[in-house]
């Protein structure tokens, strides 16, 4: 029996119901679209009920997580791309995410669904596309799997300090993963997906006696949406809406504003208007003007008389 079926449909229902209003969203989200790759970790700070409430498990905005795959003609791996494919009923260049929800469990989701939320990259660092492709390829497998409230509940009473909550109440999931094995969340499944190919997150570190350093893998079910934010093995990428870049440094370059065109360091001219003759600028028309002081007057005559002549 589930331990949690007083945990009914209408309650799920209530949790994952968005609240308030977001106002503007704060990421460039076009942009972000356009640079994202697969295997990068996407950020979200959601704004349905289930999301404050696990603000306030991890104390971080960030609530949920989710792992791009890409395009569909983006996935390398062939069984892969088909069995997406047949999840995925939707437009066959939409950019797609693998993520664990509440109420409907680990399915694939268009990218564009969070447009209008707050989002953030984190990408592996170094991570190669070969277990790049690992990765993808353990949470595609993973589809279909049910989403573990117990795993949530369990979470916030492992999180509580021991001041609020005694040892013996914590609950022994994390210490002798009990479970079903068909159950995760969505941190747990990207950390299981990099922990596969021996990518680390947030490992424990471990000095030995001589200086030797030895690390050791963190409990997957202990991973929270913050620490791939936290972790440095993971370049934290951001595309704000009104980014410092938009102000285009390169408009602020020492520009000059008289219309000089340069052929080369010492050859620069005006473009002449309407037919009209370049004017020459800096050493070439002061080349222009000694070569005419050093011809004869007779000679510039004959030269101007046969210009008019043509």
């Amino acid at each position: 029996m589930n331990p949690f079926s007083w945990l009914g449909r209408k309650t799920i229902d209530w949790l994952i119901h968005e609240g308030g209003p977001s106002g503007v969203p704060q990421c460039d989200f076009e942009r972000l679209g356009f640079e994202i790759r697969p295997c990068d970790v996407l950020l979200v700070e959601g704004r349905a009920r289930v999301s404050e409430v696990i603000k306030t498990i991890t104390q971080s905005q960030w609530t949920h997580s989710a792992l791009y795959l890409g395009r569909l003609h983006d996935i390398e791996d062939e069984g892969v791309r088909e069995h997406v494919s047949w999840l995925y009923d939707g437009d066959p260049s939409d950019q797609l995410i693998i993520e664990p929800l509440l109420g409907k469990g680990t399915v694939i989701s268009p990218l564009k669904k969070y447009a209008g939320e707050h989002v953030r990259i984190c990408r592996p660092t170094g991570l190669s596309r070969t277990d790049a492709g690992r990765v993808l390829a353990f949470a595609a497998k993973h589809l279909g799997h049910a989403y573990d409230v117990r795993q949530l509940l369990d979470l916030a009473r492992f999180l509580f300090p021991y001041g609020v909550i005694p040892r013996r109440w914590r609950s022994s999931l994390f210490e002798h993963n009990i479970g079903q094995p068909t159950r995760t969340v969505c941190s747990t499944l990207i950390a299981s997906a990099f922990s596969s190919v021996q990518f680390p997150i947030l490992p424990v570190i471990h000095r030995e006696e001589n200086g030797a350093i030895k690390l050791y893998k963190r409990n997957t079910r202990l991973y929270v949406p913050r620490d791939f934010d936290t972790s440095p093995y993971f370049d934290i990428i951001k595309y704000p809406l009104l980014g410092l870049n938009d102000l285009a440094v390169y408009r602020q370059l020492p520009w000059d504003t008289e219309g000089v065109i340069c052929n080369g360091e010492n050859e620069c001219f005006i473009p002449g208007e309407d037919g009209m003759i370049p004017v020459l600028v800096g050493e070439a028309a002061v080349d222009k003007e000694q070569a005419e002081a050093d011809t004869p007057l007779a000679a510039v005559d004959t030269v101007k008389g046969s210009s008019a002549t043509r």
